[in-house]
């Protein structure tokens, strides 16, 4: 947090509604390098108080913002099944591995649902250090990873049931820190099975002296008008890393059936039988964020909007953030997805979710891990 004090930070606020803002903090590099060689170390918060540089608050944003409807074309989908789309980087425990998710298949949306098959199609990624040409096979790796769905069911009449696309996880081993890597995901056995080319940069290995240039924090993003005009100024600043923390769809304003987000639901459906929850609005946001998060790792935590209850009495829950996203849990010694740690050059993040019980579950920071 020194560091974070003593750096240039470019910030951005925005409400989904009065009480909900979003905090956008870019992080330069070369402010911390300075500090590194001046001070010899990076200062703490003792050595404060840091007088930060910072934008001013645009007051006009105070009003709120209406929804981006799932037909606007950042929204809608863009890839025709067996081709991937959600395509999304994260970090695994250190910047040797990393995660590759993305979606195959189309989302249904009724009273009596068949999920699809997620053994019917393979979770494939083809990567290299070399963009691929015409004049060669590929790229010369490959790894394996695996796929699911998920469900949200509501036993309630009047309530519209959801299940997913294949939502797949590859995890790439043996990468090299600081380097630009080029890759494809989906499956190669069936046409159009595979994504078009991207490419990302591993971050840095952990050393006192490196550091992801820049990091982006952004919290109760939604999918506003204020939203994408969020995301734009994020990707013009090209941040090496994003941490989301948190309420990131808002899909539990909605009802089952869709229509127009509320800024209450207890308040507009006092009535309702449960805090329903629109899932379409995650697959909109997934495509939304693709065009930034399949080249950029980005790191996920829960909010309370992820909660999304399900079932009789909301006996289940969380079932979307388990399920769509890869998070470096079980390389860091955790065992759930709601707090986890990993290393990017010298700092060591731990992101630890909110809703977890503390009675039960203790966290143990050793050895660069995190323990249950």
């Amino acid at each position: 947090m020194g560091a974070m004090a003593t750096s240039t930070i470019a910030g951005t606020l925005h409400s989904r509604h009065l009480h909900c803002r979003t905090l956008l903090l870019l992080l330069p590099y070369l402010p911390i390098a300075f500090l590194l060689v001046d001070g010899g170390g990076i200062p703490t918060t003792l050595d404060g108080p840091f007088t930060p540089a910072t934008r001013a608050f645009d007051r006009s944003l105070r009003q709120g913002s209406e929804d981006v409807p799932l037909s606007d074309p950042r929204l809608a989908p863009r890839a025709r099944p067996p081709s991937p789309e959600q395509i999304a980087l994260a970090a695994s425990a250190d910047p040797s591995s990393l995660w590759v998710s993305w979606v195959t298949g189309r989302a249904q949306v009724g009273s009596h649902l068949t999920p699809l098959d997620p053994t019917a199609v393979r979770s494939e990624v083809w990567y290299g250090e070399r963009p691929a040409s015409a004049d060669t096979v590929g790229h010369p790796h490959v790894a394996r990873g695996s796929a699911e769905v998920y469900s949200q069911l509501y036993p309630y009449p009047g309530l519209l049931n959801y299940t997913s696309g294949v939502i797949h996880h590859v995890r790439l081993v043996g990468l090299r820190p600081s380097t630009r890597y080029y890759y494809r995901c989906g499956d190669s056995s069936l046409k159009g099975g595979l994504s078009d080319e991207r490419s990302f940069v591993t971050l840095p290995a952990p050393a006192p002296d490196a550091y992801p240039r820049r990091v982006a924090v952004v919290g109760d993003l939604g999918l506003t008008g204020n939203s994408t005009s969020t995301v734009d100024h994020l990707a013009r600043n090209d941040p090496s890393m994003i941490l989301m923390v948190g309420d990131m769809t808002y899909a539990n304003q909605y009802r089952t059936t869709g229509g127009r987000g509320v800024p209450c639901f207890s308040c507009s459906f006092p009535d309702a039988p449960i805090r329903e929850s629109y899932q379409p609005r995650w697959d909109g946001w997934g495509r939304f964020m693709e065009p930034l998060a399949s080249r950029v790792t980005m790191m996920v935590t829960e909010g309370n909007h992820e909660i999304e209850p399900q079932g009789h009495g909301g006996a289940v829950t969380f079932a979307s953030y388990l399920a769509r996203f890869a998070v470096p849990s079980e390389e860091s010694g955790s065992n759930t997805k709601f707090f986890y740690s990993f290393n990017a050059g010298g700092i060591h993040f731990i992101m630890l979710g909110a809703y977890v019980d503390y009675n039960r579950t203790v966290l143990v920071v050793r050895e660069g891990s995190a323990e249950s």
